[in-house]
């Protein structure tokens, strides 16, 4: 039963004033959504539902596209 009290509850259902910020031009609100490495964070992490999270991966991908976020870390300390 306690699966249910950690369930996490998506920031774009609780403030609806986010769902405009969900767009490729808004890179400083997606890098929210990646890791430092460049990857996407899953939903299950971030608890966002499954129709933002398909529209924050297609805009991030857009963003990547255009070189406003980066595919990978290539800068890493050794």
């Amino acid at each position: 039963m306690s699966l249910l009290a950690n369930r996490k509850i998506c920031p774009f259902k609780e403030d609806p004033a986010l769902i405009s910020k969900i767009n490729y031009k808004e890179y400083m609100f997606l890098k929210k959504f990646i890791t430092e490495q460049g990857k996407i964070i899953p939903s299950y992490v971030t608890g966002v539902s499954a129709k933002y999270q398909r529209r924050l991966a297609k805009e991030i991908k857009k963003a990547r596209n255009i070189a406003l976020l980066p595919y990978t870390n290539l800068l890493q300390d050794k």
